[in-house]
């Protein structure tokens, strides 16, 4: 890719995760200059950086998503117009590892229902049967990639036997046991958690539907830190009511924020978080580093590093 990079921009969109402000001072250089844009100042960029997407990102050169997730980019568009984009793979397997570890400790050691008690003053014990320990419990995480693995990493620390699929059973570094995607409800059917870190694709949407939570085990907790229309949502709720599921941690949803009507917000043995799953304080200097090694790479005529369109 041949490209004289003048200016970047960075998307006002991004202050849903950072501030744009932090990003655009991190990737100044001598060779182009950084700005905080909306979208009337996109027409002037030949790069922007961006969490969501705008028509108008057909006339730069180069986009890059702060996320690894890239389902809202018109993909056809972007070739059409010779628009590469970029994304943010590869940041988030720690901060979302540690999340969904957060998770299950959070069930196991029954931290939420601690948390709900404090904000209403009540002295409350958990049943003596109700807590348990991580240690040989088994997590399927479907999704083995960046996030898969993380996931992975920080589970397997924690005593916890993890089992992956994906498209293929070839062996992944991380987890004991592989399953093919054609295997899903065999390889969810025996795990106490069950993670989802795929991405949205046509393939993918409403993966999880009745058949997968009837596979399930009653007492297994589902994760979902993908995307929400991986999720057939109306039938987790059932699934939860009818105690077909012991319980849920989930970071997104199909319509985002979650409406206010929504039962999941009610639910004891939910847990809901707002699309944060890999936030740290670092992000921007993640992001900044991949929009940084790219730059570097266009200058010495290399492939762009996580080139996705």
């Amino acid at each position: 890719m041949s490209l004289d990079l003048e200016r970047v921009g960075v998307h006002d969109s991004v202050e849903t995760v950072f501030p744009p402000e932090e990003l655009a001072t991190y990737l100044a250089a001598p060779s182009f200059e950084a700005a905080v844009i909306g979208d009337d100042g996109i027409g002037g960029c030949d790069a922007v950086v961006t969490l969501e997407h705008r028509d108008a990102f057909l006339e730069c050169e180069w986009v890059h998503s702060i996320q690894a997730g890239v389902d809202r980019f018109p993909f056809d568009a972007f070739s059409a117009h010779d628009v590469v984009l970029t994304n943010s793979t590869g940041i988030h397997d720690r901060t979302v590892g540690e999340t969904v570890a957060g998770y299950l400790l959070a069930f196991s050691r029954r931290l939420h229902d601690h948390v709900a008690n404090q904000r209403d003053r009540r002295w409350g014990r958990p049943d003596w049967d109700e807590a348990f320990t991580l240690p040989g419990k088994t997590a399927c995480v479907v999704g083995t990639g960046t996030l898969g693995s993380g996931i992975a990493d920080v589970l397997g620390a924690l005593g916890v036997r993890v089992t992956g699929v994906r498209r293929s059973s070839e062996p992944v570094p991380g987890f004991e046991e592989i399953y093919p995607t054609g295997e899903l409800l065999e390889a969810i059917s025996d795990a106490e958690f069950v993670i989802v870190t795929v991405p949205l694709t046509d393939e993918t949407r409403g993966l999880f539907d009745a058949a997968a939570f009837d596979a399930m085990r009653d007492d297994a907790y589902f994760v979902n830190v993908a995307r929400g229309g991986v999720v057939d949502q109306d039938t987790l709720v059932e699934a939860l009511e009818s105690g077909t599921l012991a319980g849920a941690a989930l970071d997104v949803f199909e319509d985002e924020p979650l409406p206010e009507e929504s039962p999941l917000w009610g639910m004891d043995e939910v847990i809901v978080t707002p699309h944060c799953a890999a936030f740290t304080r670092d992000y921007f200097r993640d992001v900044g580093d991949i929009v940084r090694e790219n730059v570097d790479r266009l200058e010495s005529g290399e492939s762009l590093y996580n080139r996705v369109v």
